[in-house]
């Protein structure tokens, strides 16, 4: 995948550096495994990292993403330190439609900085560009329905609410919701 960067750059605010955005590298276990106690994140992903092993373990998954095209999974960092992750998930050739996750770390205090919706905005334009050959127009964003501050994210970054899902417990438990943003 030659024409796909690694490297995106979310600029600095009046009040934040700008915001790196790269691949997982697995120096940045120790970090990820430093979120093993954030009860949000453990509500709000499918995040579940308890030990050295899972951490490196989880790194390398994010990794193979790249390899495969499957998924490209950025760490967020902040003058250099991991304080979220964004990740592009299923953009194939030919689909018209992929989906977007992302969370932030509270140990870094990186929610309610706007470090999401740099980082979301950040992704977003680059999958326009990066897959438009490809044939990408639409981007799905699902959080469940109860996860306010990701609806505002999803709003911040004008990806409109479309739809409602079903929870499908026991990977879903909740009900969720339905963001897209077209290209």
């Amino acid at each position: 995948m030659e024409r796909i960067t690694a490297r995106l750059t979310a600029p600095a605010t009046p009040s934040a550096p700008p915001l790196v955005l790269r691949p997982w590298e697995p120096a940045d276990a120790p970090a990820l495994l430093a979120l093993r106690g954030d009860d949000a994140l453990r509500r709000w992903t499918s995040l579940t990292v308890e030990d050295e092993s899972g951490a490196a373990s989880w790194v390398r998954e994010q990794r193979r993403g790249w390899e495969t095209g499957e998924r490209f999974a950025f760490a967020v960092a902040e003058e250099g330190e991991p304080v979220g992750h964004v990740v592009l998930k299923g953009p194939a050739p030919g689909a018209p439609s992929a989906e977007v996750g992302y969370w932030t770390a509270a140990r870094a205090r990186a929610r309610g900085r706007a470090i999401a919706p740099r980082a979301l905005e950040a992704l977003t334009e680059w999958a326009f560009a990066v897959f438009a050959d490809d044939g990408l127009a639409r981007i799905e964003l699902i959080h469940q329905t109860d996860n306010e501050a990701s609806c505002a994210v999803a709003r911040k970054c004008r990806y409109e609410l479309t739809g409602l899902l079903p929870a499908a417990p026991p990977a879903f438990p909740r009900d969720g919701h339905v963001h897209v943003r077209e290209r």
